[in-house]
């Protein structure tokens, strides 16, 4: 029920947001991501694509970030948005939500082989998936596909089940709060993407005496750039090719991919994550 409060509310905010310029069809195209870091962090990363775009669309572009994972979804949904930055399993709730009209774009170079790190307390004991029965544990955010879906998979394959083998577990919302959790000692361990975990190492924001990387799963596709339905053909291939257009020798171009954590964009395909929806449902995430 919380959830679906905090959907309906995150619904009315990126109304109230989207409200105050005209919808895409009288000209700004509206953008968005999942919030799966601080939403001062996401506005650095996606305001300057939301430049670029404009000058290659010929159309204003407009980052909003949104509150939550469910949000996006229901924007998404709803036509508030025209395009929104998921992983991939919020990408399969959005193809599901929308009746298969959400339609992903392209996805960076990594995202094909994307990976989750499981992280632990230095010194706690914790070695090996095993080692977490009776421990406390912190996903990312429930709808998060490196946060939660894959390691809760991957968990799930080694017998390990959150519910019945975990002394608790508990949601951080976001893959920094992971680490802040495990840094902080407020649970023995957690699970993160693996981007976020590379940018906070060179950020020098995670104390490597109290924390550790016990376990890397294998890889997995994930994030992609997804468009509503009812845009026209044309315009979304002129989306697609502004994307696949991005060029790491122009510096120009290098300081969009730095941000987005890419050396390049590839295309996406739904035929990608269908391994996704299996994994999802096969954890009863999905109905």
């Amino acid at each position: 029920m919380r959830q679906k409060i905090n959907a309906f509310l995150g619904l009315v905010l990126a109304c109230s947001c989207f409200a105050l310029t005209p919808a895409f069809g009288a000209g700004t195209f509206h953008i968005s991501a999942i919030p799966d870091e601080a939403p001062t962090k996401l506005i650095r990363i996606f305001e300057p694509i939301a430049s670029y775009l404009s000058k290659e669309l010929g159309v204003p572009v407009k980052f909003t970030p949104l509150v939550n994972y469910a949000a996006t979804v229901e924007a998404l949904a709803a036509k508030k948005v025209d395009m929104v930055w998921y992983g991939g399993f919020t990408y399969v709730q959005a193809r599901i939500r929308t009746n298969g009209d959400a339609v992903p774009l392209v996805m960076r170079d990594r995202d094909a082989v994307f990976k989750s790190y499981f992280i632990t307390r230095a010194g706690g004991g914790i070695k090996s998936l095993k080692d977490l029965k009776g421990k406390t544990f912190a996903f990312g955010s429930v709808s998060s596909t490196s946060g939660h879906l894959m390691p809760r998979f991957f968990l799930l394959k080694e017998g390990i089940s959150p519910e019945k083998d975990f002394a608790k577990f508990s949601f951080s919302g976001a893959h920094d709060a992971t680490v802040k959790w495990v840094q902080e000692g407020k649970v023995d361990a957690g699970a993160l993407n693996e981007q976020v975990w590379e940018k906070m190492m060179a950020g020098k924001l995670v104390d490597t005496k109290k924390v550790t990387i016990f376990y890397t799963t294998p890889p997995y596709h994930d994030y992609n750039w997804t468009v509503r339905g009812g845009l026209a053909p044309e315009f979304r291939k002129k989306i697609r090719d502004a994307f696949l257009k991005l060029n790491y020798a122009k510096p120009e171009d290098r300081k969009i991919l730095d941000l987005q954590g890419a050396k390049k964009y590839i295309p996406a395909r739904p035929g990608d994550y269908d391994s996704i929806e299996e994994a999802a449902r096969n954890a009863k995430l999905l109905k």
